[in-house]
């Protein structure tokens, strides 16, 4: 695989994601998609289980390029991807990483979502160093 090449070339997010991301970036004041996105699939990366394999729409027009979302550290995000794959016992194939990519980003997702007590930055990043939020 090229330095330039990524299992995840372009991420589409569902309908109902979109619609929670705009919920979430209506609270945090984040403006950018990618930001709340890095944010949800990390949210899901911390979580011990691995997330429930299902079938996720391409409903929504929102969709960015691998590199908008990892930005300048999307080669770490990868990283952070395959090590979580490996660590679930499943491969790092280009099939399994960019299924599990959509899986980890929608359950990061709903799980910011549905968290009543976010209601800024602040709460979001009590979330990412284990503080209560409330």
């Amino acid at each position: 695989m090229t330095r330039d090449h990524h299992p995840v070339e372009t991420i589409r997010v569902s309908k109902k994601g979109r619609d929670q991301l705009m919920r979430i970036k209506r609270h945090t004041g984040i403006r950018n998609w990618n930001t709340v996105c890095r944010w949800a699939f990390c949210v899901s990366l911390r979580e011990t289980s691995p997330p429930r394999p299902h079938k996720i729409p391409v409903d929504s027009p929102l969709e960015m390029t691998w590199k908008t979302f990892g930005g300048p550290y999307h080669d770490l995000y990868l990283a952070l991807l395959r090590h979580r794959c490996h660590e679930d016992g499943l491969g790092v194939d280009a099939e399994t990483l960019a299924h599990q990519f959509r899986l980890h980003l929608h359950r990061g997702i709903e799980y910011l979502a549905g968290n009543k007590k976010l209601r800024s930055i602040r709460d979001l990043t009590g979330l990412a160093i284990g503080a209560s939020t409330g």
